[in-house]
């Protein structure tokens, strides 16, 4: 069966995400807007994940749980879990790498951690758009060694992606790649490439899904039966991106 799906999409947990983003609130603009299987993936954390879960649930929409992990080198990479706990105790791993920079809520944005209902639980206090003391070969290495769906982010994007940042895409354990627009093969490495809306505002949530195939009843999954059936049909090329329809 072909599902739209969006694996790249920020809450208000993001600094750079606007707060009317909750996680309740991506599940429902998700499920209007025709997705079928949406991940979470904020910038270095999954501390949303859980609020996620339950949104997705009361919605009937098949839910990954990732994060957009930002290496030393600045490069962006999707990691993706089957689980809240797999997300959660890669995001605590990450925690203790985050740069510790000076961090201004006024100035950088709020970092909201909230339920379900949109109850606020916590307010982050460490800056979660700053690099990790990890390089990127090790991050995705780490991430791949966990279980993870590994996708170098926006890899045509002028910043904060490989291209910018190293020139090149490195070997790795990728299972798939994210761009903007159709890449060159330099960038794929012969890998299938998928959109992503990277959505930080209401407005943006399913600005550029992709149609991925997936066996039949594969959405009625949860967990690694689900996130196994997507790792198949992008190492299978059985996606479409946005800008190929």
């Amino acid at each position: 069966m072909k599902v739209l799906a969006d694996l790249h999409n920020h809450s208000c947990l993001s600094p750079c995400a606007s707060l009317e983003l909750s996680p309740s609130l991506l599940a429902r603009l998700a499920r209007e807007r025709g997705l079928g299987l949406v991940a979470l993936t904020d910038h270095n954390s999954a501390l949303n994940c859980p609020a996620f879960e339950e949104a997705c649930r009361r919605e009937g929409l098949a839910a990954l749980f990732g994060i957009e992990a930002n290496s030393v080198e600045e490069v962006h990479v999707l990691c993706l879990f089957g689980s809240v706990a797999e997300a959660l105790d890669f995001g605590a791993s990450l925690r203790g790498l985050l740069a510790p920079l000076p961090y201004d809520p006024e100035k950088l944005g709020d970092q909201v951690v909230v339920d379900a209902d949109e109850g606020v639980l916590e307010l982050v206090d460490q800056y979660l758009g700053a690099s990790l003391g990890i390089g990127f070969g090790e991050l995705c290495e780490d991430a791949a060694a966990r279980g993870a769906i590994v996708i170098p982010a926006h890899v045509d994007r002028p910043m904060f992606s490989v291209s910018s940042q190293l020139g090149f895409l490195p070997a790795g354990p990728y299972d798939a790649v994210e761009s903007l627009r159709e890449p060159p093969p330099a960038l794929t490495l012969g890998l299938a490439a998928v959109s992503g809306s990277d959505a930080h505002y209401p407005e943006h949530v399913c600005r550029r899904p992709f149609v991925a195939e997936l066996p039949d009843g594969a959405l009625g999954e949860r967990g690694e039966p689900l996130l196994e059936a997507l790792r198949e049909a992008l190492r299978a090329g059985r996606v479409r991106p946005s800008w190929a329809a």
